[in-house]
């Protein structure tokens, strides 16, 4: 089994600052489709809804078919299982800390067909996902901002001003003011 978890500061100096609530609504956007999150999937569609709460859809993520079920945890994970493909295990996505600094973690519990555990196999296939893993929480937060820093463009935009989000409200923020900090360390853990 290959175990990795990684946590990102939600909040970075010089970017629009997003709040909880603004993590969990670019989650939820994520589990609908992840195009937009993760650098390395090419195909997403949601294909059954049990319900709010509770979906399938299907993905291609580097080159390979899978079926995840997705359940949402909220205000606080996102726990995406893979239910078909050949890699089987569990994702989550999880908003930690408090609400003036909240980081976002992600991690994975996964199983590769025809691999077994603690090979040079398993580490190979383990160390190639940890780079897209990384690339998929940056590319995560960064969309996040986008949509902070759009929403606070249209709505100063809806409100007839002329200037930026930055000259009429100073930093950008979707929240609560948070600090920035540094990442902490990643585990792989090849079981």
């Amino acid at each position: 089994m290959i175990f990795v978890t990684h946590q990102l500061p939600v909040n970075t100096p010089g970017e629009p600052r997003l709040d909880r609530a603004a993590v969990w609504d670019g989650l939820v956007l994520k589990a609908n489709n992840a195009l937009p999150f993760v650098p390395s999937m090419t195909y997403c569609e949601v294909t059954t809804r049990q319900d709010d709460a509770v979906f399938d859809r299907d993905i291609e993520f580097r080159g390979q078919r899978f079926t995840e079920r997705i359940t949402l945890e909220a205000p606080h994970r996102v726990v995406f299982t893979r239910i078909a493909g050949p890699v089987l295990g569990t994702i989550a996505n999880e908003i930690e800390g408090p609400d003036d600094d909240p980081r976002l973690r992600f991690s994975f519990a996964l199983v590769v067909a025809g691999v077994h555990g603690g090979s040079p196999d398993e580490q190979e296939y383990a160390d190639s996902m940890t780079g897209d893993y990384l690339k998929a929480v940056q590319a995560t937060l960064t969309a996040m901002r986008r949509l902070a820093a759009d929403s606070e463009t249209t709505a100063t935009e809806t409100a007839g001003v002329n200037t930026t989000a930055t000259e009429t409200a100073g930093p950008k923020t979707a929240g609560p003011q948070a600090t920035g900090g540094e990442a902490d360390g990643q585990q792989t853990v090849p079981a």
